[in-house]
Parts: C-alpha cells; sequence; structure tokens
C-alpha cells in the first residue's frame, strides 16, 4: 500500500486553542503526522511518495470561489494590519443575525467558520493546499487501478463544509477526492468516517445527493462536538434521503458497541454498491485521546481495517483526528495493517 505524505503540513502549527477557559497548546500539531509517518515506515507498509499537484480545479469542485479567495488572501490581509498572532474569528452569523459575507476581512472570517478551531497561520494555505493533493495523490493511485492507498493528510478536512471552516478543518479532504472519483467515472462513493466526531462538513457537502453515500460512526452530538449535527434521524433530503447514516454512540463505548456500528455501517455500504471506497480515518476513537471519550483499545483497529477489506472494494484512507500523540502511528497503521493482512 502506498502512502503519500507532504512535509508542508508543519507550515501549519498554530499557537494554541482555547480548552477549559485556559490558551494551551493545540491538540492538532504537526507531531501528529510525524508519528503516524513514523510508524508507516517502521512497519514497512509500503513506500513513502511525495504528493502531485493537481491544481485548484479538483478543490474548486466542492468549495466555493468566495471561501478559496479568502482562505489564499486571509493571512496577507490580517499581517498587512500589524498583526503577527495567529489569525482566528470573533463573531459569526448565528440566529438572528443575517448571514450575508461582509466586505471586512474579520467579518468574513466568521462568514466562513462555525468555530474558533480553525486558526489561519501564515503557512496555513500552503499546508491545506499540500494536503488537498496528498489527498488526490491517494486517489489517482485508486484510478489507476491499485486496491488501496493512504493519504497520510495534515491538516484534516472532514469538518470542513463548502463554505465553511471549523474543527481543525479547511479543505474537506474526502469530499474533494470523492467528486474526483465521479468526475473521473465513478457512479457510486462510499464514505465511512470512522473518527470520533462527526463529520458535520463531508455530510453538509453530499447530503442531497445519491451517488455518495455517507456513514458515521461517532460520539452523538447530544454531549459532543460538533453538537449541532450528526443525529440519528439526519438521513439525507431530496435525491440524498436514505444515503446519509449516522450512528452516533454513547459515551464509552468500547468495542463491542462500536464493532456492532461498524457492521451496520458496512453492510449499508455493501447494499449501496459503491465502486470506491473512501475512509476517514480518525483514531480519536481511542481509550486514551485526550479529547474523546470512546474505549477503543490498539488491537481494536486491526479488527477495524479487517472488516473494511471485507467490502472488497478499492479503498483510500484519509488521514483525520487522534490526539493521543504517542499512540496515533500505532493505531492508524495497525487500521491498514488489518486491511493489509485480510
Amino acid at each position: 500500500m502506498l502512502t503519500f505524505y507532504s512535509d508542508d503540513h508543519r507550515l501549519h502549527h498554530a499557537q494554541g486553542e482555547m480548552v477549559g477557559g485556559e490558551f494551551k497548546p493545540c491538540f492538532e500539531m504537526p507531531a501528529r503526522a510525524d508519528h503516524v509517518l513514523a510508524r508507516v515506515r517502521e512497519r514497512d507498509i509500503g513506500e513513502v511518495l511525495a504528493p502531485r499537484d493537481f491544481g485548484l480545479t479538483p478543490i474548486a469542485r466542492i468549495h466555493t470561489a468566495d471561501y478559496l479567495d479568502f482562505l489564499q488572501k486571509a493571512w496577507a490581509g490580517w499581517a498587512a494590519q500589524g498583526n503577527t498572532a495567529d489569525f482566528l474569528p470573533g463573531v459569526f452569523p448565528a440566529r438572528h443575525l443575517r448571514a450575508k459575507r461582509p466586505n471586512d476581512l474579520y467579518g468574513q472570517y466568521g462568514f466562513h467558520s462555525f468555530d474558533c478551531f480553525a486558526p489561519i497561520t501564515a503557512g496555513t494555505w500552503q499546508a491545506v493546499y499540500s494536503s488537498a493533493q496528498v489527498a488526490l495523490s491517494g486517489q489517482a493511485e485508486i484510478a489507476a487501478g491499485a486496491h488501496s492507498a493512504f493519504a497520510l493528510c495534515r491538516p484534516p478536512g472532514h469538518h470542513a463544509s463548502a463554505d465553511v471552516m471549523g474543527g481543525y478543518c479547511y479543505l474537506n479532504n474526502v469530499a474533494i477526492v470523492a467528486q474526483a472519483c465521479l468526475d473521473q467515472g465513478a457512479a457510486r462513493v462510499a464514505i465511512l468516517d470512522v473518527d470520533y466526531h462527526h463529520g458535520n462538513g463531508t455530510q453538509s457537502i453530499f447530503y442531497d445527493r445519491d451517488d455518495v453515500f455517507v456513514a458515521n460512526i461517532h460520539g452523538s452530538p447530544s454531549f459532543e462536538y460538533p453538537h449541532f449535527l450528526g443525529y440519528a434521524d439526519e438521513a439525507g433530503a431530496g435525491r440524498g434521503e436514505g444515503f446519509n447514516l449516522n450512528l452516533p454512540l454513547a459515551a464509552g463505548s468500547a468495542w463491542d458497541i462500536w464493532g456492532a456500528a461498524l457492521e451496520t455501517a458496512c453492510q449499508r455500504i455493501a447494499a449501496y454498491g459503491p465502486d470506491v471506497l473512501l475512509v476517514s480515518l480518525g483514531v480519536d476513537t481511542y481509550q486514551n485521546d485526550p479529547i474523546s471519550s470512546f474505549k477503543l483499545d490498539s488491537p481494536d483497529y486491526l479488527r477495524m481495517g479487517e472488516r473494511i477489506a471485507a467490502l472488497g472494494k478499492p479503498t483510500l484512507f484519509v488521514m483525520e483526528g487522534g490526539y493521543a500523540v504517542a499512540e496515533i502511528g500505532i493505531n492508524a497503521v495497525n487500521v491498514l495493517e488489518g486491511f493489509q493482512g485480510a
């Protein structure tokens, strides 16, 4: 299995985030990708390649022109005002306000965000652009006939919608490659999101479509981020009705419960009959993850990979979350090894 990876992820390293009312180091840090890459090489699961550059065109198939323009220019505009610290939003078009895009840079940031967990730094645009190219390179490998590939993306992407960032995510890597698959001839694509947090951005992008089936297994939004999407009754709309599956689980869920949800998701994916399977690979379901509450252990990720392999589909794994940095490499690569071993 080829792994695609870019050192450009290091260009995005935020100064911190608010945790429990205090400004602390970000959980989403460069060391996450470093540990996964080291484990890929240690276990020798396959060659590691730099991404190709597919340009903005496939990214613009998912994200709006205004949003991409803001992402590319935000830091320069912020720095031109004399600022050196990370750029963060502070006001959002919530209920009872008007969702009209302002001319002001600060207002535009709020318009294009749903939280304060996606800071913009001097290197953010290049990092997220390269992360998308990593994903697209993995998709190109699948399109060329490979049975599987791993896109070691950082920053992650599944919380980003067509024109809104949040939750450490700016460009929705898995949505970009799903559309690329369709544009290159696939009739149906399935996305299986195994991250602890609901992939709200991915759901919103494909919610009214029947050419992409989206399944999420996650902590219930009744108590967990992102709080306002991910409930079981969200099944799709219009042509997309029946093509969105949410499996929200209770805090403390271990493999017996989580594995049963995976079985449900896999059965629905098999019934859908996709040409390609994309896995949003978050491993923050781990029992020691600092911002999650599931109880999966490292051997469970081998079983996860084995069950995904049983679907028998060309499969691209796209890296998402996982914040127990010391174990993230073990857990992510266990999924890949379980898949390959099966």
